[in-house]
């Protein structure tokens, strides 16, 4: 993993908050919570600072998120574009991850809404791209 991996995952778990125009505190929450669980673990990655480098993905969907950027879809779009590139990053162990991850960021505010359920759909087509 490289940590512009993890920055365009923080793109991309952004983008699932933001698909309905509305990121909520819990969402964000239930990504840090995530991170902490699942995605801390995947390697051993730091950035310049020593910190494991899986905190770039909260890293990126705060900053995102403050800066008000709500489109989902470019966010979405470059997530894409990266995972295109850097095939070989995509194991099935990490695409497992990702929906995982996505589909309890868009559960964890009154359940998936229509314009999350297309979403996750398009990314697990996406992942099954890979």
């Amino acid at each position: 993993m490289t940590l512009k991996f993890y920055q365009n995952l923080g793109k991309l778990f952004y983008a699932v908050a933001a698909v309905d125009k509305n990121v909520e505190a819990v969402e964000f929450a239930k990504l840090k919570e995530l991170v902490k669980k699942q995605w801390l673990n995947l390697d051993t990655i730091e950035d310049t600072f020593g910190s494991d480098a899986a905190f770039q993905i909260e890293i990126v969907f705060d900053w995102l998120n403050t800066q008000g950027n709500l489109n989902a879809k470019s966010c979405f779009d470059d997530f894409i574009a990266y995972k295109n590139k850097q095939n070989h990053l995509f194991t099935d162990t990490v695409k497992h991850l990702i929906l995982k991850t996505a589909h309890a960021i868009a559960a964890s505010f009154s359940g998936i809404n229509k314009s999350e359920l297309i979403f996750l759909a398009n990314l697990d087509r996406e992942l099954k791209n890979t």
